[in-house]
């Protein structure tokens, strides 16, 4: 029978340049859209980024290889604005956006889907986007998009968020590659990337994106599983898009998956100290421990790192009968993440406490056993040399298909106990 659930400091930037710098349209606080014009076929190039200004007044500036259209719109607690814009390569220098100036503490960029960029600002508090406008290229210089902030009140921040219409959320739909065929009896398994497009998660010692690793790992152990004929498998993402939390969660749901892997990376601030080794983590409303308590909190905020909103949580009614279905499928997931963390000790360095729980918002299905698996830290040196060598992740993928053989093997010998 099938299986069921489970920079940049410069000069303020237009103001020196050649360019002229008149605005299109000015623009109040939340959503504004600005046609600039029919879009080209080629994708453009972002290839130079520039901050000017103080805490009054701050100018941002992105060189293009073509003008865009673009609009804008802002998000409070935390405070950001977001710009989104057709599909950009980000060609900008190492560590653009790590810091920031006047009015943007720093900022980020990335694919949010196929054929749509973000660009979303970590601001100061409560600001107004006075000028929001592309220019093509003129006079020797490259085509720009300008946005120009000052600072307001919160009161009038709320305000014109709430009176301005939000723009259609940006979700990458999940393509599947899933058997359709309803007498497939194989369980299917979920492998999650974590992070993508405009997240890119945490940073190795040489630069190095957590979601470039994890996806490299991901793309290994579909390959993998999919080898022993036993399984289907579906990803949430196989290439390099941003996936909201939530929308994994339903994929899996949607699928009726017998197994959910997330994929990610851990970190720790050098400050405090080195972390070695990999962690399974299960879902927790209450975390093991105090680090597994802040990892969650850091993974949680993706959506938020990415312009968007997490959904509104369900009303008590609904934890109540949530909870009910959660408690089968957490003691599957214990199962499957002890029994991973088993088959992971001959060949992937284990954390001193391999095996922890979380509050995961990926984790939350009710009704599909999840695991959430940190391979090692972008961190510490040993770890990132097994993290981006080829062979290990081959060896990592190879360990968690052994952990799933072991996992259904009992369900199977369970399930067959049960019906006689």
């Amino acid at each position: 029978m099938p299986f069921r659930p489970f920079v940049l400091s410069l000069a303020a930037a237009c103001a020196l340049s050649a360019a002229p710098c008149a605005p299109a349209r000015a623009v109040e606080s939340g959503v504004t859209v600005h046609k600039l014009g029919p879009l080209k076929e080629t994708v453009p190039e972002a290839t130079a980024v520039r901050l000017g200004g103080d805490t009054q007044q701050t100018r941002f500036v992105i060189d293009l290889t073509r003008k865009v259209d673009i609009a804008t719109f802002t998000l409070a607690d935390p405070y950001r604005v977001v710009v989104d814009l057709p599909q950009v390569t980000f060609k900008l220098p190492r560590h653009s956006g790590e810091h920031g100036r006047g009015l943007i503490k720093a900022f980020r960029y990335g694919l949010i889907m196929q054929g749509g960029s973000r660009i979303v600002l970590d601001v100061t508090g409560p600001v107004r986007v006075n000028k929001a406008f592309a220019l093509a290229a003129s006079d020797g210089q490259p085509a720009r998009l300008v946005l120009d902030l000052a600072a307001t009140d919160r009161e009038s921040f709320l305000r014109n968020i709430e009176v301005t219409a939000r723009p259609r959320r940006h979700e990458a739909p999940i393509r599947s590659d899933v058997s359709r065929a309803d007498n497939d009896p194989r369980p299917l398994i979920v492998v999650d990337p974590g992070h993508g497009g405009i997240d890119s998660g945490t940073k190795g010692l040489d630069g190095q994106d957590e979601k470039d690793v994890v996806l490299a790992v991901g793309l290994k152990l579909r390959q993998a599983l999919l080898a022993t004929g036993k399984y289907r498998v579906a990803m949430t993402r196989s290439d390099d898009t941003f996936i909201p939390l939530q929308e994994r969660v339903r994929f899996a749901r949607r699928h009726k998956a017998a197994l959910f892997i997330s994929i990610h990376c851990d970190s720790l601030p050098r400050r405090e100290g080195v972390g070695e080794g990999a962690t399974v983590y299960t879902l927790s409303e209450h975390a093991s421990d105090a680090e597994a308590a802040k990892l969650a909190e850091k993974e949680n905020k993706s959506d938020v790192i990415a312009g968007v909103d997490l959904s509104a949580q369900p009303n008590d009614v609904a934890n109540i009968l949530i909870d009910l279905a959660q408690r089968e499928t957490k003691t599957f997931s214990v199962q499957f993440a002890r029994t991973l963390a088993r088959d992971f000790k001959p060949v992937v360095p284990l954390h001193i406490k391999p095996v922890k729980s979380a509050g995961f918002v990926v984790l939350k299905a009710p009704d599909v056993p999840s695991v959430l698996v940190e391979l090692g830290y972008m961190t510490t040196r040993s770890d990132l040399r097994r993290l981006v060598s080829p062979e290990w992740r081959t060896k990592a993928a190879d360990a968690i298909v052994q952990a799933a053989n072991d996992f259904f093997a009992r369900r199977l010998v369970g399930a067959s106990v049960g019906a006689k």
